[in-house]
């Protein structure tokens, strides 16, 4: 098996889950979010975008549900033992064999958590879920579940944290050398993303941001390269990735002269991020945080131009996004603990200047405050 945890480890996971099936009163827990099954089992795959589920008991039983391309799949990359396949065909309905599954489970008449917030559950798969269990069994959501447990990571899983953050800085350091006027953005991004593969690192869950010029406003990824022009600006939004665990980063990278208004931004970013990483501390909530971005940044005179929310939870994630909970934002009463790892996002955007700025880091909850995962350098890169 190429399991990148100890069964002790995988076991002890599933202890935390079935304890909290217990404490709610529930019988079980389909899972339809992969990374759950990965966090639960090593389960690694991307057949996630077809039906499949894994049932865990408040018995400790355990059970997965996929199709056949991924048998081979589950039993080299888990621990998981009961591995049932639902055979693809005309009017396929994977949904009688969960019920089978549920049923040998000991699961009628019973009150059952699902994942909802799921990638692997779409609308009507959810639909058909609920039709096909109506007269067998109570649906509640459970989606936090697993995700809450997911949020603290264990010295393990800081191992593969760390490793991603050190591949992040270095494709960070080829982008700081190759980002000078005349390159073109898709050499840069196969340079980056080539230090990953020859370091037994992942893909990452998004595609990487780039853009320059006034796309470097945008804050998503979009089709089409361009090339730096000799007074130009570049925004770069990526993670490094290791074992599916994620450290993110995002840079602008100016060219030519440096104007002071795009100075400022730079500095209003700075400054807010050093503060917000002096907040993330156990017991903070992260409504707080956010607001320790935003007086720094409208009192700079940036209110116009920052985000509603200033970063968000990071760990093992599967396409398509790295975002995982708890999201920064004003009045978020969730409370900071050690072993999360938290990306901060300072970003501006100036539309009418066109003009954007950017300067986050991912950092990792201590017992004490906020540790940075990155070594790369917050200074303002002009090349």
């Amino acid at each position: 098996m190429a399991l990148h945890f100890s069964v002790d480890e995988f076991a002890a996971r599933r202890s935390q889950v079935v304890a909290q099936l217990r404490r709610r009163g529930l019988a079980g827990l389909l899972i339809f979010r992969q990374e759950s099954m990965y966090y639960l089992t090593g389960y690694d795959t991307a057949g996630f975008v077809f039906f499949q589920c894994l049932f865990i008991g408040a018995d400790g039983a355990l059970i997965l549900l996929t199709r056949l391309p991924d048998l081979n799949q589950a039993r080299q990359t888990s621990d998981i033992e009961d591995v049932r396949v639902w055979t693809d065909r005309d009017q396929a309905d994977p949904l009688r064999d969960l019920k089978d599954v549920l049923n040998d489970a000991g699961c009628r008449d019973q009150l059952l958590g699902v994942e909802l917030d799921a990638w692997g559950l779409t609308g009507l798969w959810h639909q058909r879920l609920t039709t096909s269990l109506t007269d067998f069994c109570q649906l509640t959501d459970a989606s936090d579940l697993v995700t809450r447990l997911r949020a603290i990571k264990s010295p393990a899983e800081i191992v593969y944290v760390r490793e991603a953050a050190r591949l992040g800085d270095a494709a960070l350091a080829e982008a700081n050398r190759l980002a000078v006027p005349g390159a073109f953005e898709g050499d840069i991004l196969a340079a980056m993303q080539s230090l990953y593969f020859k370091a037994d690192g992942d893909h990452p869950a998004m595609e990487f941001i780039i853009g320059s010029g006034r796309a470097a406003l945008l804050c998503r990824y979009f089709s089409g390269r361009g090339t730096l022009g000799s007074n130009d600006q570049m925004t770069l939004e990526f993670a490094g990735s290791y074992r599916h665990y994620h450290a993110a980063l995002m840079r602008t990278i100016l060219t030519g002269t440096v104007s002071d208004y795009q100075r400022r931004m730079y500095e209003a970013c700075h400054e807010a991020l050093l503060a917000c990483e002096e907040s993330l501390k156990p017991g903070s909530d992260f409504g707080v945080v956010f607001d320790v971005h935003a007086k720094i940044m409208d009192t700079a005179g940036f209110k116009d131009y920052r985000l509603n929310a200033c970063g968000y939870g990071l760990g093992a994630s599967f396409p398509p996004s790295w975002v995982d909970w708890p999201m920064i934002h004003t009045a978020n009463p969730v409370l900071a603990e050690p072993g999360m790892t938290i990306f901060l996002d300072m970003f501006l955007m100036d539309a009418e200047r066109g003009l954007t700025m950017s300067l986050s880091e991912t950092v990792l909850v201590t017992d004490s405050g906020s540790q940075r995962l990155s070594q790369a350098s917050l200074e303002l890169i002009v090349n």
